[in-house]
Formats: C-alpha cells, structure tokens, sequence
C-alpha cells in the first residue's frame, strides 16, 4: 500500500481535508463547476440570512403591536349587558383585592367627531381619572409636549401625536368634539358640540392609538356622554397578561353575574392568529430557497464526481478506501453549506440587529416611504432576534446541506476504477 495506514486513523484526517480543498479550487477547465458552487454558497447565504431576517421582523412586530395594546387597553375588560356600570366604586374594591390584578380603573368609552383648525376626523374619548392615567406608564412616559396640570380639574384633554400633526394642534389650543348623541331641541335633534383644550400630547408609536385616541377628565366625560356616576366598562390590568383566563374567572366569582368579562386574548385573537399563520408560512417559503440551494450542492457535486473519475480511480488504486473517498466528497460539499449557513447567519444577524437604521438610510436615498405608519400600525420597522429560532434555522441549513452532500459522495465512493481506467 502506497498510502499510509495513518490517513484511516481519524475521521477528515490530513490527507482527506487536502484532497477535499484542493477540489473546491477550480481551475479553468472546472470553472462552470465552481460557477455553480458559489451559486450553492450564495443560496445557502441568502435563504439563511432572510429567513432570520423576517422571523426577526415578524416577532418584533407582535412583540411591539403586543406591547402597545395591553398598554393602552385594559388586559381584562369588566362591563354589563347595558353599556353602562353603575354604582363600579364598591365592584372596584372586590376587583382589586384578588391576587394577580395590579389595577382597575372605570373608563368611559365613546366615538365622536373632532375638529380643529378646518380638519375633521373620527375620534375614540376615553375618560379616566388622572391616578389611573397615571398607572399607564405607555402613556405617561410618552408624552411628548404638555403635562398632566389641570387634566383632573377638567382643563385639558390629551390627545395623539399624528393628530396633533393632522389638525396643527398644540398644547393650549382648542379641539372641538361633536357626539353622535344630540341634544333634543325645537327644530329636532341637534348635534352635542364641545370644545375643549388640549393639554399634551402622547405618542405611542402605534398609528391607530395616536391618529385617533383622546383621553378625557373621567368626570368630564361622564357629562359629555351623558352617564353621570356610572362607566362604560371597568379595564383590569394583571400582572401576567397571559394568566388572563384564570384572573377572569376569580373576577366572575367576586363580583357575581350580569356582568361581560372580555380579556384581551379573546378580544384580539384574530389578529394574533393571522399574526402567526402569515409568519409560519412566510417560514415554510423562505426554507425553500435553502432548499433549491441544496439541490445546487448536489447537482455541482454530482458534476464534480464526474469531472473527478479518473482521479478517484486512481486514489482508489493507491489504496484509498471507499470510506475515505466519500468523505473526501462529503467534505466538499459539506464545505459550502457550512460556510454559507456562517455567512448568512452573520448577515441576517446584523441586518435584523440595524434594520430601523438601514430602513432610513434607504429610505433617505431613494425618498420613498418603506414603512408607512398608517399601514403598518407601527411608526419604526421593529425587529427581535429570538436565538433559539437563529438556532433552529442554523441547524436546518446545516442539515440539509449535510443530506445534500451525502448522495454524491456515496456515488463517488462506489466508483469502479476499474471500470474507470478501462479505456484511458
């Protein structure tokens, strides 16, 4: 035997890892080979690092639009057949002594018609009191002009960034609220039409919250809807949004019946839902680019083999071992996936890590809007890298491109060199 013994002693040992490498350099005659092997690599790449890259969006998006709803809304909304809760301070005492409620707070909900400035709009009023406005740290920490001075005292409503932009509306100036509910008069029903100022303004980053939320003194809206002493709804916030059943169960037992008790999985659920069925099939599309990219590691294997006959033979004849020629082979184009899943790994990483960033820069460049706010909900492209799904997509790249590079080198190892060399 011309080669040594030692060349079996280990698995990918010295002289299989030089045979293996010094096929993956293309010379001339092998340049087409080669041309389909960086296509392989940039496959693997590309599907790799936009499979991390939309995941990434998708999470962050329900993460952010998660985030922003049960910041705003109430995790668990408490009301009665009637619109209307009467009487809610001593249904508020039994609500807030059970374990796992942080708060509850009355609130009068109603739609109106706002005005300023020639600009009209629709409009959703949320009366709360100042202490419970307070608790909600969505909207306190986002205020971004004004202050909460005079908002129990009735002084002042508080109103959304994108309306604030809409309607040329600052801190001190005046917004007129149109109800749907009129006053009786001689000449018939006549629209209710108020006018408050506005005392700050929030921004939440959520298009539909800033566009169309007003909050009002509770005090005051009870009188411009017309529910003295009573509420629209008592909203409950836990301190684990996802114990919501359980905490809703113990508010139906506390409180007794007649009342609706809505918590906010139920409320959202067919947004949530077509959330996770758009990002497990955008998963399944993109694993098919990584998938036509493992037929190209086979398909320029397979040629490589071909190219390769000869030679094969001849190691064969110098005493290589089948099981040495194969993973000379599986070395090869093991390689490319190897490196191509690294690659778009990093590069998926990177771009999800900095994509507001790129999103901006790109979006200075060309002077289109990528991200429109009023389509998308949100006013910034978000992203949240989950590793355990970078994970997941790592391992699935590296085992289809394992799979990819067995059966040509099964085939190359089965190569008769006798056959081969016949005619040479």
């Amino acid at each position: 035997m011309l080669l040594s013994r030692g060349w079996q002693a280990s698995m990918f040992n010295a002289f299989e890892r030089l045979v293996a490498f010094r096929y993956l350099r293309s010379r001339r005659q092998e340049g087409f080979i080669s041309v389909i092997a960086w296509f392989s690599f940039s496959g693997i790449m590309l599907g790799v690092a936009t499979l991390i890259i939309v995941m990434a969006v998708m999470n962050g998006f329900r993460q952010e639009l998660l985030s922003r709803i049960l910041g705003v809304n109430g995790h668990i909304n408490v009301s009665t057949n009637y619109r209307t809760v009467e009487d809610f301070d001593p249904i508020l005492e039994k609500i807030r002594i059970l374990p796992g409620v942080v708060s509850a707070a009355p609130i009068v909900e109603g739609q109106v018609m706002a005005t300023a400035h020639g600009v009209a709009s629709g409009a959703v009023v949320r009366g709360l009191r100042e202490a419970d406005f307070k608790r909600r740290p969505l909207l306190v920490n986002n205020i971004i002009t004004g202050g909460l001075d005079g908002f129990e005292d009735g002084k002042g409503v508080i109103i959304g960034s994108r309306m604030s932009q809409n309607m040329r509306l600052r801190p001190g100036d005046k917004i007129t609220l149109i109800s749907p509910q009129g006053n009786p008069s001689a000449f018939g029903t006549m629209p209710r039409t108020k006018g408050y100022k506005v005392a700050a303004v929030f921004e939440v980053g959520m298009s539909e919250y800033d566009s169309t939320f007003i909050y009002m003194p509770l005090k005051q809206a009870q009188i411009f809807f017309r529910k003295k002493g009573a509420a629209s709804a008592i909203e409950v916030m836990t301190d684990n949004p996802d114990d919501v059943f359980q905490v809703g169960a113990e508010i139906r037992g506390a409180i007794g019946a007649g009342f609706r008790i809505l918590d906010w999985q139920r409320v959202n659920s067919n947004f949530f839902t077509a959330l996770q069925v758009e990002r497990n099939v955008m998963f399944l599309i993109l694993t098919l680019i990584i998938v036509v990219a493992a037929f190209n590691v086979i398909s320029s294997q397979i040629m490589l083999v071909n190219d390769k006959g000869k030679g094969i033979a001849i190691l064969r004849t110098m005493g290589a071992t089948q099981g040495m020629i194969l993973r000379v082979f599986f070395m090869t184009g093991a390689s490319v996936g190897i490196i191509g899943t690294i690659a778009g790994s990093a590069l998926g990483i990177a771009f999800a890590a900095n994509i507001e960033t790129i999103r901006q820069w790109i979006q200075t460049l060309t002077g289109a809007n990528l991200f429109n706010a009023e389509i998308y909900f949100l006013s910034r492209l978000p992203a949240k890298i989950d590793m355990v799904e970078v994970v997941t997509v790592i391992s699935m790249a590296l085992v289809l491109s394992f799979l990819a590079s067995i059966i040509p080198a099964r085939r190359a190892a089965r190569l008769d060199p006798v056959e081969v060399l016949r005619y040479e």
